[in-house]
């Protein structure tokens, strides 16, 4: 289709009140994708790491109990004695998950006996834009400690 011929179609729509292709008058800006962050890190520093990633705008997260992988032996040569781990499961918005692996990573080398991991996994999905709102630490209007 020449290029006259597109602009004659899109005029001829902006008048029918129908918005010609890509433009953005009217239109809300996409929302961030979500990502599950995922660390491990030992049980005695769950608590500092849980409250380091909400600094980060994580509204939602969860612990599990785990347990390392070396066995007794190789704990004991290396002069480890606890393997107790905790897997803390957060969503963090796309943006924020850069500086936060970041911070994790730092922290990692920095604090003593705060070994761990940290990773991200796409998130494809959110059902519900209320869910994704409080998820996404999209609140309009109202208090911030509402849900």
């Amino acid at each position: 289709m020449p290029t006259t011929a597109v602009k004659k179609t899109r005029a001829a729509a902006t008048r029918r009140g129908a918005e010609p292709k890509g433009a953005t008058k009217g239109h809300k800006k996409a929302p961030q994708k979500l990502k599950m962050l995922i660390t491990v890190v030992p049980r005695r520093k769950t608590d500092y790491f849980m409250d380091l990633l909400q600094s980060f705008e994580v509204n939602m997260q969860f612990c599990s109990a785990a347990v390392g992988t070396a066995n007794s032996d190789i704990l004991a040569m290396m002069g480890l004695e606890d393997s107790e781990k905790r897997v803390i499961f957060s969503l963090i918005r796309e943006d924020m998950a850069p500086l936060a692996l970041a911070t994790l990573e730092e922290k990692f080398h920095t604090i003593k006996d705060a070994k761990g991991i940290a990773m991200t996994v796409p998130l494809t999905g959110v059902i519900g834009v209320s869910i994704y709102q409080f998820l996404a630490n999209h609140r309009k209007g109202g208090k911030q400690n509402e849900i």
